[in-house]
């Protein structure tokens, strides 16, 4: 984590990559929330924020940049630092319309929880009030271009240097959905797409935020792609970034709606259909989509889930087996995890 990193999360994914609020927020004030912890539980924190229907966080420490970091930020060196005191603030913001009271209760007793098996540290909250333009458009300043191996992702806002041309590249801003490819369960998938996608194959994307998964397996060599979301942002940002990258609708199509309990959703879908299915959602969220994805993929199929944290591996595990799939690989990132499953010919 950088010295000042944004990261926002939503309610169902991803795991990981930016958030912002949908629709008009010209003029309007927010409650900001932020929470003293500890930077070894930050990121279990976000996650445990974001099941309780939280959808954005920002986090900040003084945890210097790795040589990775620097190298995919582009960041060659980097002013002198205070010393890394352990101590992370994680915020929130809330609007004036919503229920403060009721909601500052739900994180209290979650981070209760949460204490009674991870030190937490102060887990004090404070409140103070923002304008809008002070957080909405601020984590711009910290979404760079970087590579995912030998894929270049970069943001609309910046040019690709000569030397990256020949790159495999993805143009993404997040805008008001989810997912700038940054986090590490983002890059996981990305990975495994890479292994994995045949030319022709078809992709089901559940929570595709920002459709940087689906963007990335289309460049890859998939026909066509079926993206799903909870939040109606995701499907500006999808046009948007689709234009980015040069994809028609009829290589990628999306549907707002809940996959796992609306049939009408998961009709248009299709059954028996998909070579691949990828979920960069929670873990909770997982347990719930894998009995239910299933009926979607072809025999032989591939699904290809993270935003796992290390301690919910066990339960996503099971799930899957319990499924009826094959697990081929789990792989790590930091605390992260990435299953890939197959479903039996």
């Amino acid at each position: 984590m950088a010295a000042v990193a944004l990261g926002i999360w939503l309610h169902k994914a991803g795991c990981c990559g930016f958030s912002l609020i949908c629709g008009e927020v010209q003029n309007m004030k927010w409650n900001k929330f932020t929470i003293k912890t500890r930077t070894e539980t930050e990121d279990i924190l976000v996650a445990t924020l974001a099941e309780i229907g939280i959808q954005g966080a920002e986090i900040q420490d003084k945890q210097p940049l790795s040589e990775a970091d620097k190298q995919s930020m582009f960041v060659a060196m980097m002013p002198d630092m205070p010393e890394d005191d352990g101590i992370a603030y994680v915020s929130f913001y809330l609007d004036q319309d919503e229920n403060v009271a009721e909601i500052l209760r739900e994180v209290r007793r979650a981070l209760k929880e949460l204490s009674d098996f991870v030190d937490i540290g102060e887990g004090t909250i404070t409140a103070s009030e923002t304008e809008d333009k002070d957080w909405i458009n601020n984590w711009k300043q910290y979404f760079k271009q970087f590579y995912v191996d030998d894929i270049l992702v970069i943001p609309s806002w910046e040019k690709v240097k000569e030397e990256d041309r020949d790159r495999l590249i993805i143009h993404i801003d997040p805008g008001t959905a989810f997912g700038t490819g940054m986090h590490e369960t983002t890059q996981l998938v990305i990975r495994q797409l890479k292994k994995y996608v045949q030319p022709g194959m078809e992709l089901l994307d559940v929570g595709t935020g920002s459709g940087i998964l689906s963007i990335a397996a289309i460049k890859l060599g998939v026909r066509h792609a079926l993206g799903t979301d909870l939040d109606p942002c995701a499907a500006n940002a999808v046009e948007e970034n689709k234009a980015a990258n040069g994809i028609s609708d009829r290589q990628f199509s999306m549907m707002i709606g809940n996959i796992i309990d609306t049939p009408s959703i998961q009709d248009r879908a299709g059954y028996d259909r998909y070579d691949i299915v990828t979920a960069n959602i929670l873990a909770d969220v997982l347990e719930a989509l894998t009995p239910v994805v299933v009926r979607h993929m072809k025999s032989g199929a591939l699904y290809i889930t993270s935003g796992i944290l290390d301690e919910k591996e066990d339960c996503v595990r099971q799930a899957v087996l319990q499924a009826g799939l094959e697990i081929l690989e789990v792989n790590h990132q930091n605390e992260w995890v990435a299953i890939t499953a197959r479903k039996p010919l």
